[in-house]
């Protein structure tokens, strides 16, 4: 098997640029709000021309669509969702309530970084319809990989037989949406750790036979 080789410093100059971009790009759209940050804004921010976002990103909606997949997935691997080692880890669990914990508490990581984004997308959305064409219409990815992990609990010992796979995912869908993680944990001021006790002792309760 062959090695796989380092980026060249010109690759690792670019990607630490795109990173510097990137983390400009959050502090200007949320002290600022996304419709009224310009491209500038975040190149001063960043240390960079204005020209080298253009040439990096090509607008201000690929950059953020681009801050928003990078943070959902915690780094700039080319990996989705379902590809990281903790939701690889969460499915391989021999049984539901296994299962249960090890998924909340990726999730709660995931929760941690997307929160505070989920006022700007929205924002963005509203200030400008062309990005949430960003999206595929058609396809929620948040749903998408819940329902694959709902397919695999629904599948292991202790998973409550009465419940369908669409069930599982409804549930899992909203007990572990950001709008939730925001009302626990910046509205009634829950430590992310209470908030995670709660969500698995609730799915315990829900999901999984006693």
């Amino acid at each position: 098997m062959s090695e796989v080789k380092p980026p060249g410093k010109r690759a690792q100059k670019a990607q630490e640029t795109r990173r510097r971009i990137r983390a400009a790009a959050f502090e200007a759209f949320r002290e600022q709000g996304y419709g009224a940050t310009t491209l500038q804004d975040v190149a001063g921010r960043a240390g960079v021309a204005v020209q080298t976002i253009y040439f990096v990103f090509g607008n201000k909606r690929t950059l953020l669509k681009e801050l928003l997949d990078v943070t959902v997935a915690g780094d700039d691997r080319p990996l989705t969702t379902m590809e990281r080692p903790w939701y690889v880890d969460a499915l391989a669990a021999e049984t539901a309530p296994e299962m249960v914990r090890a998924y909340v508490a990726g999730t709660s990581a995931v929760l941690e970084r997307v929160a505070p984004l989920t006022k700007i997308a929205r924002e963005a959305v509203a200030s400008d319809p062309e990005v949430a064409a960003l999206w595929p219409e058609d396809a929620d990815p948040r749903y998408t990989v819940i329902k694959n992990a709902a397919t695999a609990l629904h599948a292991k010992p202790g998973a409550r037989a009465e419940l369908s796979v669409r069930d599982m995912a409804d549930v899992l869908y909203g007990l572990l949406s950001p709008e939730l993680f925001l009302l626990f944990t910046v509205e009634r001021g829950w430590t992310v750790e209470r908030w995670r006790d709660w969500a698995v002792g609730t799915l315990l309760v829900q999901l999984c036979s006693d």
